[in-house]
């Protein structure tokens, strides 16, 4: 058996990085959510629906799905619910897929969200000095790729078990 390491030795929670990075994201996203909520009315998953579309006019809702880092099954709800408020069109593709677009109307909410996300960006960015802004950067792309890999390599452990 695996000899345990003494507790004490060990960070606690509240200081590891990733607990850290994830209760930052969260409050990112819950006050990005109110916001979005309280101005325009959608949903934080309904906001990246309209941002991904908008960025990508050639999406389908598998590609759209992955790319907000959803299922296809709530990403389908959301793309609904932005249809039938007349945000997004639906136009039959090849197969089983569809091309989504935003409507007059979803451009309308895409400028005012992307400006309200500019914004909050700059907020957030003001907080930090040209050298930390930099830093960040590229700590959170390095920190994106080892991520990244730890994903696929657990994958794969997975897979071969």
């Amino acid at each position: 058996m695996p000899e345990r390491a003494n507790v004490r030795d060990l960070a606690p929670i509240a200081e590891l990085l990733s607990y850290r990075l994830s209760r930052t994201s969260a409050a990112l996203s819950r006050s990005a959510a109110l916001r979005y909520r309280r101005e325009f009315d959608v949903t934080l998953g309904e906001w990246r629906a309209i941002a991904l579309i908008a960025s990508d006019p050639t999406l389908t809702l598998n590609r759209l799905a992955r790319r907000a880092g959803l299922d296809k099954a709530q990403m389908s709800r959301i793309v609904t619910k932005l249809t039938e408020r007349g945000l997004v069109n639906r136009t039959a593709g090849s197969g089983r897929t569809s091309q989504l677009a935003l409507t007059e109307a979803g451009v309308e909410v895409y400028r005012g969200l992307i400006q309200a996300a500019n914004e909050r960006d700059t907020a957030f960015l003001a907080v930090l000095s040209p050298e930390e802004r930099e830093v960040l950067v590229r700590a959170l792309d390095k920190l994106a790729d080892l991520a990244l890999d730890m994903e696929r390599q657990e994958r794969d452990h997975t897979n071969d078990s």
